[in-house]
């Protein structure tokens, strides 16, 4: 992005700029400065060790405002200064991310005041990392990063080229101008700005008797995680959700239902306006005839159950005039794209995300999962990741498609 493009492209986002023991400290002035230029309100947060290569003075007089370093500041008359700093921030932004501090991030130590407001923070994380070249090759390192990726924490970095040390290859932190350039695009509008989306997540629920139901194994993660990517990609978002013991993704609303004919309910309710719909609940398809309205006693050894069909809430959604863009998921043990494309055109959906669940292999109840998205003239393989980036890439190819179809 060009920031010539708009004097002050951060105005008013609130940036915690964290600096840690490494030599690079000093180029966190720069950035600090380039930062509150583009307009963001700063505050910035030091290690101990990162006292030792640069003075909080220099940060003060650039921002304005007292440097916070240290869980116990007396003087401050505020021993709660990390939940303080953890509340305030919208990004924070660890420049430079030493291997000693990266690796006691991923423990999730907080012994110090910038770990302890981590911790504590909902905030987006994103770490600049700078240490020697070998230490950045080290095992332990990349195994570090990858977990901290899990997390979905941004690393945004190194690069390539001479170090303090003498010697050469990756390890330098990314320069100031980049890494002001990531922050930009980080809060820059997203591709679903401006738009609704109603998305179903969870189980349902159809009740046996007073105790007892009928559900599935559905945990409800990959919804949940596709309404926190919605909106971190701008959109106005709905959830529609079965019974979970996740919580709210944030800035999402909710409604909590149960059963097949209250999700219908609530998503015909929430239907008008919506831009695009994405029915991710795994919604059973059958449901006892005539529930019980006391308690089934355990008499016979045999019990019979008579099902009938549930709505098809998705089909109901996809036959209406002037519908939403609707995507649909499928699990299937056999023939992913065989099935997948029947239920895309049956249903005459826009978009369809299917994955394999034959074995033990966690789809539901996993943080993990792989997808192959069809839709009428195309396909892409999305490999096995964590649900929170798949959703994102998901979303990312969603939001593509509906500019395509509805400009």
């Amino acid at each position: 992005m060009n920031t010539c493009d708009n004097q002050t492209p951060l105005a008013g986002k609130r940036i915690l700029l964290g600096v840690t023991g490494g030599i690079a400290a000093y180029k966190s002035a720069e950035l600090c400065r380039l930062l509150i230029q583009a307009g963001a309100e700063l505050r910035v947060a030091m290690t101990d060790a990162a006292l030792e290569f640069i003075r909080p003075l220099t940060f003060q007089a650039l921002t304005g405002q007292p440097v916070a370093s240290s869980l116990f500041q007396g003087e401050a008359g505020n021993a709660m200064e990390h939940i303080e700093l953890a509340r305030w921030a919208e990004l924070i932004l660890v420049a430079p991310a030493t291997a000693d501090f990266i690796a006691r991030l991923v423990e999730g130590q907080g012994d110090n005041l910038l770990l302890a407001t981590i911790l504590a923070s909902k905030a987006p994380l994103a770490l600049a990392p700078a240490m020697n070249q070998q230490m950045w090759a080290a095992a332990s390192t990349r195994d570090n990063l990858q977990r901290l990726r899990h997390r979905d924490v941004l690393i945004w970095g190194p690069e390539a080229g001479e170090q303090a040390c003498g010697d050469q290859g990756l390890g330098r932190l990314r320069e100031p101008s980049d890494l002001l350039e990531d922050v930009i695009d980080f809060f820059a509008p997203g591709p679903l700005e401006g738009r609704r989306v109603l998305i179903t997540a969870g189980p349902t629920r159809e009740a046996i008797d007073p105790v007892r139901f009928l559900s599935n194994r559905s945990s409800g993660k990959m919804g949940y995680a596709l309404a926190q990517a919605a909106w971190r990609a701008g959109a106005e978002v709905l959830l529609v959700s079965g019974p979970t013991c996740l919580e709210r993704p944030d800035g999402v609303e909710r409604i909590d239902v149960i059963s097949a004919e209250e999700m219908r309910r609530a998503v015909l309710e929430q239907l008008p306006g919506q831009d695009i719909f994405i029915a991710c609940a795994a919604v059973a398809d059958y449901r006892p005839r005539q529930p019980a309205r006391d308690k089934i006693k355990k008499q016979s050894e045999r019990l019979t159950l008579e099902l009938e069909r549930t709505p098809d809430i998705l089909a109901e959604v996809a036959a209406r005039p002037n519908r939403p863009f609707c995507v649909g998921f499928a699990a299937e043990t056999q023939e992913l794209e065989h099935y997948a494309r029947d239920k895309l055109a049956g249903k005459k959906l826009d978009m369809i995300a299917a994955n394999r669940v034959d074995g033990d292999d966690g789809a539901f109840e996993g943080d993990d999962n792989e997808l192959a998205v069809f839709w009428d003239d195309g396909a892409i393989e999305l490999p096995r990741q964590p649900k929170t980036r798949i959703a994102r890439e998901l979303i990312a190819i969603i939001a593509d498609q509906f500019s395509r179809r509805r400009p």
